[in-house]
């Protein structure tokens, strides 16, 4: 193989990229990015950077000047990718241009989910730095009524920056609580008193209606609720979850099905191309963690490089979120019925450490405020996980 184009200059495409050139890959590699900036940390965009504590870019940077030279890369940032001819092995980039490559990495992420209908000034959604800025200076300007639509983890973090830098700050629910698909009844639950805690109001169960403006000036005024309520507001930020950026590769022959359909080792049906991060559906599961971007990486280089697969990536599920001060951190695989047990810590204090078990043995563990004991069971659980195969 004597060229790669990673398509996705975020996360996934810089890991990827990396994993090329370390595991031997010394031909041309061209890495595509839609957005003009150099891959950069995204987590911090909903804390640090909204709250100003991370001031600029070059503190989210994800490799340095000389990381970026020993890559030697070209890189085609500010370029949109509109299709890929399969059998050309060509990629197809906005302004008619094209490029042939041997072998591509499918790194395009995912893109913010947003409320039908129009928005008005003021209505953010959170993914990238360009989204992070506008929103910053919107919360910097004075005291602001914020609601926050989505009580997921990016929507927590928002109204914790944003209850941080003083706001009143709303958050809107449609489930009955949020995180209950991650965390289960019991855990969420205690997760979403956070919320009260920093005085932050939480509604559940309803959905949004329609958002309002004031008229000629396009300015959002408030957010009108499925059940009727309308909610005064200044600033809104949706977060409402992502959807797989796969639209321009409708068509192409490969396998969609809410991201691109890859074998566990990344590997689509056609051996020169391989899908890693947001965008990648790995064996049905397609992961929005940094830590799954990070790990498919390494193995789908090796398999693209292989010209099939040869590695299958099989790790532990890890995130975390950072909110009001508080760190947690979830690993494993639970299932709905898995029983949570406290076993070190109190839930009233908002440090602890809980197992999730099933018939005897623990699937899954939680952690508020307790870094070193999860990370000492979230290594024990990683060891009962088949590694990684040759």
């Amino acid at each position: 193989m004597k060229s790669v184009a990673v398509i996705g200059a975020s996360l996934a495409g810089l890991y990827a990229a990396r994993a090329l050139r370390a595991q031997g890959f010394d031909g041309r590699l061209v890495i595509v990015g839609e957005e003009h900036h150099r891959p950069y940390d995204r987590p911090p965009l909903s804390k640090d950077f909204l709250t100003g504590a991370t001031a600029d870019q070059v503190q989210l940077a994800l490799a340095d000047a000389e990381e970026i030279a020993e890559l030697d890369a070209e890189w085609l940032l500010g370029t949109r990718a509109t299709g890929l001819d399969l059998h050309g092995r060509t990629v197809l980039l906005d302004g008619g241009r094209s490029l042939t490559t041997d072998g591509v990495v499918l790194a395009t992420g995912a893109t913010p989910r947003r409320l039908p209908g129009p928005a008005p000034t003021g209505t953010h959604t959170l993914r990238t730095l360009e989204d992070a800025q506008g929103l910053r200076a919107e919360l910097t300007r004075g005291p602001v009524r914020v609601v926050v639509i989505g009580g997921g983890f990016i929507g927590a973090e928002v109204a914790s920056s944003c209850a941080r830098l003083g706001h009143d700050v709303t958050v809107v629910e449609a489930a009955p609580l949020p995180l209950v698909p991650q965390l289960g009844d019991t855990m969420a639950g205690i997760c979403s008193a956070l919320h009260a805690d920093h005085g932050v109001t939480l509604l559940t169960g309803t959905g949004v209606a329609r958002l309002h403006d004031g008229g000629a000036g396009n300015r959002v005024t408030g957010v009108e609720l499925a059940d009727g309520r309308l909610l005064p507001a200044e600033v809104v930020v949706i977060g409402i979850g992502v959807r797989p950026n796969t639209a321009w590769l409708e068509g192409c022959g490969l396998p969609l099905d809410d991201g691109v359909c890859c074998d566990a080792g990344g590997v689509t049906p056609q051996p020169h191309i391989v899908a890693v991060g947001d965008v990648a559906r790995v064996d049905g599961i397609r992961a929005e963690h940094w830590t799954s971007a990070t790990e498919q990486a390494a193995v789908a280089a090796q398999n693209l490089l292989a010209g099939g697969t040869v590695a299958t990536h099989r790790s532990l599920p890890y995130f975390w979120s950072d909110q009001y001060g508080v760190r947690i951190q979830f690993a494993g695989r639970r299932l709905p019925t898995d029983t949570p047990r406290i076993v070190e810590g109190s839930p009233d204090d908002r440090s602890f450490l809980a197992c999730y078990e099933r018939d005897g043995r623990t699937t899954a563990v939680l952690a508020l405020n307790r870094p070193r004991p999860f990370m000492r069971l979230r290594r024990e659980l990683a060891r009962a996980i088949q590694p990684v195969t040759t």
